[in-house]
């Protein structure tokens, strides 16, 4: 990776790093890419791949474990700024 490239995605993080940490992260992110890419490849040549056990979903009856609204005065109270029944924050993306 270049570090032109590492430029790039922290402007699109809005995070601004120097040239030398751009420089030092393509470094980084090679080498991590270059050792997931071994596991790949061992994994494939080899074809072992380890297996967890049965995968599947615990789900519950969708029913009310309470009364409606019984917290939101509490949860509204307890944060920062507040509009009717809403949270109010800081306005975050632009127009």
């Amino acid at each position: 990776m270049k570090k032109e490239e590492v430029q790039k995605l922290a402007d699109m993080a809005r995070i601004d790093i120097t040239d030398t940490e751009s420089a030092s992260l393509a470094e980084d992110i090679t080498a991590i890419i270059g050792y997931v890419s071994e596991i790949d490849h061992i994994t494939s040549e080899t074809g072992v791949v380890k297996k967890v056990g049965a995968v599947h979903n615990i789900m519950r009856e969708d029913e009310s474990p309470h009364e409606a609204g019984i917290y939101t005065d509490d949860l509204l109270d307890s944060a920062a700024g507040r509009e009717g029944q809403y949270i109010k924050v800081k306005k975050i993306l632009g127009e």
